[in-house]
């Protein structure tokens, strides 16, 4: 398998460059049709997470059992995007995204349908498996057709339509659970995938700089040695990782407590909490001008510095400060990610999509860890375990990214030693 599908030193940069631009033929309907599978991406990939007290008390199972349904999802698709990153290079990235988004859509008339816990968490494996198609090739894809210089806002409407997906999907559910049940309210997700997978295919346009090659199993090791072998891309997949444990362990666990005293709030409002995702919508989409005001570990620093403040409020016992907590998480989570993601791409000059694929697996990986750690911790300690567990997330972000500052410092001070010499 070749390292890379293209790259951007062989494309032109100049104005016979085809690739896409804000403003230009083409760009518009790619943003629409990824929006699309973001939307359908993370409404499915989360969608038990605002059930999960539902789930429990119909199934007579734990937070942390019931949370396996989340965890199994994103595990899922952590262990499977790697893989279908590797198809993409032979098949296409619109063709692999295009088949993902239909295998979870159908495997969605199944979810509803399970039995017990044990058929309920095998399917949700399955489908986050599947859906692993959508995160690794939409990155690779945009790498390779649109201009570099507006790769980050790209990606960030992308991340946008991941936080429409999920705030959609909780929502839905949620009020569709008070009134008929849970399995009623995964079935209505479902039917907004279907809708999705079809708006996608339907918009996305041809890929124009994609050239297929063959799979080859020993180059995609090489591939990902080199990828990982590399200091900033290393840093980059742990800060993705952290951040989403700190999302993962927050959102599987923040149903249980506003449904308990001294909230005991309803399970359509519990869903309807997720309107915060709004912010995340807001903030993924304005990361392209944090980087530009503050540079990329001055956005990062933001980011956690956000999150950090978001659970310290969520300790209070007023429903209004948890709400505002949960929007600074949200916020700066968001921004995070999409700060994280684009230096990715912009970093792996081959292999993109190996590159985002690695990048994915540590990020649903997170998801994964949260999720579980975090229903672990709040059975055990209650909602103050689980924020624990969020600032030793933030606390080791934060530490990555002053390490890299002090490391780009101290090269400056080399290069201007050098140049007085």
């Amino acid at each position: 398998m070749r390292s890379g599908a293209s790259t951007s030193s062989s494309l032109p940069s100049d104005d016979t460059d085809t690739r896409l631009v804000p403003g230009g033929p083409g760009y518009r309907r790619m943003s629409f049709a990824l929006f699309a599978a973001g939307v359908a991406t993370f409404a499915l990939l989360y969608s038990t997470q605002a059930l999960l007290p539902a789930i429990s008390d119909d199934l007579g199972v734990t937070p942390d059992q019931a949370s396996w349904t989340v965890s199994a999802a994103t595990g899922g698709l952590a262990l499977a995007v790697i893989p279908l990153s590797a198809l993409s290079e032979r098949y296409g990235r619109r063709t692999t995204m295009t088949a993902a988004l239909c295998v979870a859509a159908l495997l969605s008339v199944l979810v509803p349908l399970a039995p017990d816990l044990g058929w309920l968490v095998a399917l949700r494996t399955v489908q986050g498996a599947a859906l692993a198609g959508v995160p690794a090739s939409a990155m690779a894809y945009l790498a390779e057709e649109v201009r570099p210089k507006a790769l980050i806002g790209a990606i960030g409407l992308f991340v946008a339509g991941n936080s429409i997906g999920g705030m959609v999907g909780r929502i839905l559910a949620g009020w569709v659970t008070q009134a008929w049940g849970w399995r009623a309210g995964l079935a209505a997700v479902g039917a907004l995938a279907v809708v999705c997978a079809v708006v996608f295919r339907a918009m996305i346009p041809r890929a124009r700089h994609f050239t297929p090659a063959a799979v080859s199993v020993k180059s995609l090791g090489r591939t990902l040695g080199a990828h990982l072998s590399d200091p900033l891309l290393r840093r980059l997949y742990a800060i993705g990782l952290l951040f989403m444990t700190v999302f993962g362990a927050v959102y599987t666990v923040i149903g249980y407590r506003l449904a308990d005293a001294p909230f005991s709030l309803p399970q359509g409002v519990v869903g309807s909490i997720f309107l915060i995702y709004l912010v995340g919508t807001l903030s993924s989409a304005a990361a392209g001008r944090l980087v530009g005001r503050l540079g990329r570990r001055g956005a990062l620093y933001l980011a956690v510095g956000t999150s950090t403040a978001g659970l310290l409020l969520t300790l209070t016992s007023s429903l209004t400060a948890v709400l505002l907590g949960l929007v600074l998480i949200t916020a700066g989570f968001f921004a995070g990610h999409a700060v994280a993601s684009s230096s990715v791409s912009r970093a792996a000059t081959t292999g993109r999509a190996q590159a985002s694929a690695l990048y994915q697996t540590a990020y649903y990986l997170g998801s994964s860890v949260g999720g579980t750690l975090g229903a672990m911790a709040f059975r055990s300690a209650g909602w103050d375990g689980t924020v624990v567990l969020g600032l030793l997330a933030m606390v080791g972000a934060a530490s990555i990214t002053l390490y890299a500052t002090r490391q780009a410092m101290t090269r400056q001070r080399v290069v201007a030693v050098s140049a007085r010499r």
